[in-house]
C-alpha cells in the first residue's frame, strides 16, 4: 500500500509546502517604524564616527591637557559637551589631525591639540552655537 501511495502523496506534500511557504518567504520584513536595513558603508561610517570621538575624548581625558584648558580658561566640561555636538565630518578632522601629531611629542603635542580645540570652540561661537568666549560678541 506504501508503494502505490508514495507516489501521489510525495507530489501533494511537495506542493502544499511549497505553496505555503512561499508568501512567507516574499513578504518583506516586519520592522518597526523608521527602523530599516543600513548599508555596509553606512555601517563602516557609523563604526569610525564612533572611533573618532573615542580617540578625541581619549586626549581630552588627559591630565595634562585639562590642566591646560583650565588655564585658559575653558571648562573641561563644556568642551566635552562641545565635542559631543560636533557634526562626524567636524570630529573625523578632528581626529585625523590629532593622529597626525607625533607621538610623545611632549608640550608640542598638548598645545597643537589645545589650539585645535580652541579653534572648534571659537569657530562655534563666531557662529552663534554658543557662548564661551566674550570677546566673539
Amino acid at each position: 500500500m506504501t508503494k502505490t501511495l508514495s507516489p501521489i502523496v510525495c507530489p501533494l506534500l511537495v506542493l502544499v509546502l511549497a505553496v505555503g511557504v512561499t508568501p512567507a518567504a516574499a513578504a518583506p520584513p516586519q520592522t518597526e517604524s523608521g527602523a530599516g536595513l543600513i548599508s555596509t558603508q553606512e555601517a563602516l561610517e557609523a563604526e569610525q564616527a564612533q572611533s573618532d570621538r573615542e580617540l578625541i575624548d581619549e586626549v581630552l581625558n588627559r591630565d595634562d591637557v585639562r590642566e591646560q584648558l583650565e588655564a585658559l580658561g575653558v571648562d573641561p566640561n563644556e568642551v566635552e559637551g562641545r565635542v559631543a555636538a560636533l557634526s562626524d565630518d567636524e570630529a573625523a578632522q578632528l581626529a585625523r589631525h590629532l593622529e597626525d601629531l607625533p607621538a610623545g611629542a611632549g608640550i608640542g603635542t598638548v598645545l597643537v591639540v589645545l589650539f585645535a580645540v580652541f579653534a572648534v570652540l571659537l569657530a562655534t561661537d563666531i557662529l552663534g552655537l554658543t557662548n564661551v568666549y566674550p570677546f566673539t560678541r
